[in-house]
């Protein structure tokens, strides 16, 4: 049964099984992502969730959709980003960065527990046209992409690379 079918039952009142949930596309480089990727979705009500590195990917079960949208939303907050593919269901861009050029761009509540998520992470915003430079640092959270680029392009190669990351004031 999927997700939105769960959803429907709920509705009715049907009693469902868990539904078995896998994100792709995450992050995973080390044990401190997988730690931090399973402990989100734990505080995010996801049961059971195991992260695999080689596949960039975490699964976990949930009772129904609204289930299983707090769990995504508790790992974006964590700082990773991935692909559900449950039409409707998934890690929302809750950036805050409106397309369009700018030269400058603080972004933060990202996750970067070592040299290996740094290095990803500055070849993902590296990639896109008009960048010219960020101070991202060895497990910082937060940090400052410079340039003459689009901010939502940026975002966009953040998420691709398996990240989540919000506008800073």
């Amino acid at each position: 049964m999927t997700l939105m079918a769960m959803a429907a039952a709920a509705l009715l009142g049907l009693a469902a099984a868990d539904q078995d949930v896998e994100i792709k596309g995450l992050h995973l480089c080390c044990g401190g992502c997988d730690s931090a990727a399973v402990k989100a979705l734990e505080s995010g009500g996801a049961k059971g969730p195991t992260a695999d590195r080689a596949a960039g990917t975490v699964k976990f079960k949930v009772k129904d959709a609204k289930a299983a949208q707090k769990a995504f939303d508790a790992l974006a907050a964590a700082g990773f980003h991935g692909d559900t593919g449950i039409k409707g269901l998934g890690l929302k861009d809750d950036s805050g960065v409106a397309p369009g050029k700018v030269k400058s761009l603080k972004l933060g509540g990202i996750h970067n527990c070592c040299g290996d998520c740094a290095k990803a992470l500055k070849a993902a915003v590296a990639k896109v046209a008009g960048v010219t430079g960020n101070d991202l640092a060895n497990k910082a959270t937060t940090f400052t992409v410079t340039g003459d680029f689009d901010g939502a392009e940026v975002i966009k190669a953040i998420n691709a690379a398996g990240y989540h990351a919000k506008l800073m004031k």
